[in-house]
C-alpha cells in the first residue's frame, strides 16, 4: 500500500487500526466493558506472582489478588503509603527485631470460596522459599525474593495470626510484603490430585500451569477467560471484602500491545477505551478528538545501570559523571516526550525526605562533561565504546528505543560510541536479576531498567548493597562500596522513622556523589482513555485502581 507522505501520523495510524478491526473483540452491551492496550508484550503470569515488572502487579497482581500489605491509591495529590491488605495490624518484637506478628483480616474467601487464614499465609510463603515444599515454584522465586530478600520463614499462631521472621532486623519488610500475592491452596491442591506426573515436582509443575488458566486470589478482580499473548478477561468480585472497592465495571479486558502507535491507533479507531503510555506525537490528535490524557509524577527512575565489574568502561567515576552531564534532560521531555516526564537528577528530587545534600549536581553541561571525559583520556579521535541492553517496550520503559536514540546522540557529542543492544521487555527484565557476568548480557556493561522507587529496598538497598547482587536481587553491576553497605545497615535497622528517613537520605546523596547511575527521567505514567471512562484516580505511584473506574 503506498501512503503519500504529507499523511499526519495520526491518520496514518488510525487507518491501520481500522484495517484490523475485524480481529478485536465485540462485547455485548448488556455489560460494561473497559478494554485497556498494555504496553507489554504478553499477558503478564497470572498464577500468583506476576513478571513483566510492576505493569505485571498492576494487571495480573494487584487486580486478582490481594497482599498482606498493600498500597493506598485513592489519592493523586498525595504520595501512595502503605496500608492494611489483608493483614490488619503488624508489629515487631521489641527483644527480637527479626520477628515480626501480623494478625489477620476475618472473613476473606478466595474465589473459589476457600476461606483466607494463616495456613494460607504460610504456604504462600513456603511457595517461593521452602525448596521441599509440594507447592514451591522455582518460577515465581526471582520475580518474589528479590523484592524480599530478609524473608526467611512463616509460622502460624493461630488462625488469624502468623509470625514472620527475617534473617537480619529488617525495617523495610511491611513494605516488601505488598509484592507477595496470596493464592489459593486449595485451588492449587486440587489441581494437583488431578495432575499427571513422574514425580512430586512435575505434578507441582503441571499444578502451577493449570492454576495459571484458572486462577483463585482474594482480589477485587476474578479471572474470566485467559488467552496467552492474546487476551485477558476479567470480572467484578461482588462478594470482595472492601465493598468501597467492589469494581464498578463488569468486565475488563487485557491486550498486549508493546507498540506505542498500534496502542494509539486502537484507541482512536474505538477498539480499547484505554491505553498506557500513548504515542507523544499523537497527543495533540487525542486531544483534539476529545480522548482524556491522564498524568502524574510517579516514584520511578528511568535510568541506565552501569556494570561495576572488571574492565567496565564505566568504573571510572569521570566517565560516570560525563554521562550524567551530557544530557539535555529538558530538551528530552520538551521535545521527544511532549512534556511527559519530569528530569531525573537523582533517585529522589529536592523536598523528598530521602533526597539529601548531594554535592555532585546533576544537570546538563556539556562543557564540563567533555573535559572530564578528555582527563579519562577520550576525546574526538578517540571514543569510548559503550553497550547497552535495552528494550523495546515494556512496563515504565516510557519510550525506550526513541529516548535511548537520543541518549546516543547526545552522548556522542562527548566522546561516546553508545552500542544499543535491544531485546524483548520480559527478557531484559530477567536479564536484569543475571547480571553483568552472565553471558544473557550480551556484552553490554549497562542496562536500562526502570525501577520504582516507592520504598528503602526498591529504590535503593537492592542496586547499592554488595550482598544483593545477582541472583539474590538487582545489584546488576555488582557495586560493591563498603560505605554503601554501612548505610544500608544502618538504615535497615533503624525503626524510628525519622531517623530511618536520616539514614536513608544519607545513603542517596552518597548514591548521587558516585553517580552510581545515569539519571535520565521520572515518569508521569501517561495514560490516554475514551471520555467514557469516568471515576479514574491517578495516583502518585505505578499502580493504579481500576476498581474505581466507571464506563458511561
Amino acid at each position: 500500500m503506498l501512503i503519500k507522505k504529507n499523511m499526519t501520523r495520526a491518520a496514518l495510524i488510525a487507518l491501520l487500526a481500522l484495517g484490523s478491526a475485524a480481529a478485536w473483540p465485540r462485547v455485548a452491551s448488556a455489560e460494561t466493558v473497559l478494554r485497556i492496550g498494555m504496553t507489554a508484550a504478553d499477558i503478564p503470569r497470572t498464577l500468583g506472582q506476576p513478571d513483566q515488572g510492576f505493569e505485571g502487579n498492576r494487571f495480573t497482581g494487584l487486580t486478582m489478588y490481594d497482599a498482606l500489605t498493600g498500597w493506598d491509591l485513592s489519592s493523586a495529590d498525595k504520595p501512595s503509603v502503605v496500608i492494611p491488605g489483608l493483614a490488619t495490624e503488624w508489629k515487631v518484637d521489641d527483644a527480637d527485631k527479626t520477628k515480626w506478628t501480623f494478625k489477620l483480616r476475618p472473613g476473606v474467601t478466595f474465589h473459589d470460596g476457600s476461606p483466607f487464614n494463616a495456613d494460607a499465609v504460610v504456604w504462600n510463603v513456603d511457595k517461593v522459599l521452602k525448596q521441599d515444599a509440594p507447592q514451591f515454584d522455582a518460577s515465581q522465586v526471582g520475580v518474589t525474593a528479590s523484592r524480599m530478600p530478609t524473608l526467611a520463614s512463616a509460622k502460624k499462631i493461630d488462625d488469624m495470626t502468623v509470625e514472620l521472621t527475617t534473617k537480619e532486623p529488617d525495617s523495610f519488610l511491611p513494605i516488601n510484603l505488598t509484592n507477595l500475592f496470596m493464592a489459593s491452596p486449595a485451588k492449587w491442591q486440587a489441581f494437583y490430585d488431578k495432575a499427571e506426573g513422574a514425580d512430586a515436582k512435575a505434578k507441582s509443575q503441571a499444578a502451577w500451569t493449570a492454576f495459571a488458566k484458572d486462577a483463585s486470589g482474594t482480589g477485587p478482580w476474578k479471572m474470566a477467560s485467559f488467552t496467552p499473548r492474546e487476551r485477558l478477561e476479567l470480572v467484578k468480585n461482588a462478594s470482595y471484602w472492601d465493598k468501597a472497592r467492589v469494581p464498578k465495571v463488569d468486565k475488563m479486558v487485557l491486550l498486549p500491545m508493546p507498540e506505542a502507535n498500534a496502542r494509539t491507533a486502537a484507541l482512536l479507531s474505538g477498539q480499547v477505551d484505554w491505553v498506557e503510555a500513548p504515542a507523544p506525537d499523537a497527543l495533540p490528535e487525542l486531544k483534539q478528538r476529545g480522548f482524556k490524557l491522564y498524568a502524574n509524577e510517579q516514584p520511578h527512575v528511568w535510568p541506565w545501570q552501569f556494570s561495576r565489574i572488571e574492565g567496565s568502561p564505566w568504573n571510572d567515576i569521570r566517565v560516570r559523571k560525563a554521562a550524567n552531564l551530557c544530557v539535555d534532560r529538558e530538551g528530552l521531555k520538551d521535545g521527544l516526550l511532549a512534556g511527559l516526564m519530569v528530569p531525573a537528577t537523582g533517585t529522589f528530587e529536592p523536598g523528598h525526605p530521602w533526597r539529601g545534600k548531594p554535592t555532585f549536581e546533576i544537570k546538563y553541561d556539556k562543557a564540563a562533561a567533555q573535559k572530564l571525559m578528555q582527563e579519562a583520556g577520550f576525546g574526538p579521535n578517540k571514543k569510548l565504546t559503550v553497550k547497552i541492553q535495552t528494550s523495546a517496550s515494556g512496563s515504565g520503559q516510557m519510550q525506550p528505543l526513541p529516548m535511548n536514540e537520543y541518549l546516543q546522540q547526545a552522548l556522542a557529542e562527548c566522546y561516546f560510541d553508545v552500542k544499543l543492544d535491544v531485546i524483548e521487555w520480559n527478557t531484559l527484565f530477567t536479564n536484569w536479576r543475571r547480571g553483568a557476568k552472565d553471558p544473557s548480557a550480551n556484552g553490554s556493561n549497562a542496562t536500562n531498567v526502570t525501577y520504582a522507587a516507592m520504598d528503602p529496598f526498591f529504590a535503593l538497598v537492592r542496586f547499592l548493597q554488595s550482598s544483593m547482587a545477582p541472583p539474590v536481587s538487582n545489584n546488576w553491576g555488582f557495586i560493591n562500596d563498603p560505605k554503601f553497605d554501612e548505610l544500608v545497615k544502618k538504615a535497615r535497622q533503624t525503626f524510628d522513622p525519622a531517623a530511618r528517613d536520616a539514614a536513608l537520605a544519607e545513603l542517596h546523596a552518597a548514591s548521587v556523589d558516585d553517580a552510581a547511575f545515569l539519571y535520565v527521567a521520572h515518569d508521569v505514567g501517561p495514560r490516554a482513555m475514551s471520555p467514557k471512562v469516568t471515576g479514574v484516580v491517578q495516583p502518585k505511584s505505578w499502580f493504579i485502581d481500576f476498581s474505581l473506574v466507571s464506563m458511561q
